[in-house]
């Protein structure tokens, strides 16, 4: 029914919470052939496994305390067709908080189809660039349940699963986007991703004041300090995905440390 709450949509996030800042923390679940995964800049050759059960690692991140989950689509990053979606749906309906999904989405249908499925929110890069009608399009029928993602490598969006360039810089990207209606982006600096070094703070710093509009940012995070810097340049969120598989950063620890 529109207009009805989700029972995965108990808080509305943003830049301030209680009159105070505020910072959502965003495990991530990177999905590659049915198996927890993560990459080393996006190289699909540089690939560490690190659950054969996607679902369990998504319970675990749920029972120490995460507020939301992000998912991508490895497979479906890179050819175009979503790839692990049994998973996904298993996912989605096992957990109580919400999620967020990216890779291979590049249709109406399936931004519909995974809404029904239980994804709260689908993430849109290589159809955000190519296909400007259909963004207008997905955020007028689907509104705040759409977020693009700006993935950047030296300071170019890259798409098709960061494997081919473009001459796009990030701001114009975001502005040309909000100009069709879109609330929500996520930024990624592919050449941190994986990395466990720093995230791309200037880069981070210019978007979030050029359009003053709900960024998430990944890439590099790797330590408590990166998350209290990110929080202090006004993000709304912030993906970890390597330094929670690693150990280098605490789960339960960070979210009270942050709150």
């Amino acid at each position: 029914m529109p207009g009805r709450p989700s029972r995965k949509s108990s808080k509305r996030w943003g830049l301030f919470k209680g009159g105070k800042t505020t910072i959502e923390i965003i495990p991530a679940i990177d999905l590659r052939h049915g198996r927890c995964v993560r990459l080393y800049q996006g190289d699909y050759a540089q690939e560490t496994v690190f659950s054969d059960d996607p679902l369990q690692v998504a319970l675990e991140w749920q029972s120490l305390g995460a507020p939301r989950l992000h998912i991508v689509d490895l497979d479906g990053a890179a050819t175009g067709e979503l790839y692990n979606l049994d998973i996904i749906t298993q996912i989605a309906n096992a957990v109580l908080v919400p999620t967020q999904l990216g890779g291979g989405i590049r249709q109406l249908e399936t931004i519909e189809q995974l809404l029904k499925a239980g994804v709260e929110r689908v993430i849109l890069g290589t159809a955000a660039v190519e296909d400007p009608k259909l963004m207008e399009e997905a955020c007028r029928k689907f509104s705040e349940s759409i977020i693009v993602g700006i993935d950047a490598r030296e300071g170019y969006l890259a798409i098709h699963g960061w494997h081919q360039e473009t001459e796009l810089r990030a701001v114009e990207f975001a502005k040309s986007m909000a100009q069709l209606g879109v609330r929500r982006f996520i930024y990624t600096d592919i050449s941190r991703d994986g990395t466990l070094t720093e995230p791309n703070f200037a880069a981070i710093f210019e978007l979030v004041n050029a359009i003053r509009m709900p960024i998430i940012a990944s890439g590099g995070i790797s330590s408590l300090i990166h998350l209290k810097m990110l929080k202090s340049l006004g993000v709304e969120g912030a993906i970890i995905g390597k330094a929670l598989y690693t150990g280098d950063i605490n789960l339960k620890q960070a979210l009270d440390a942050i709150s």
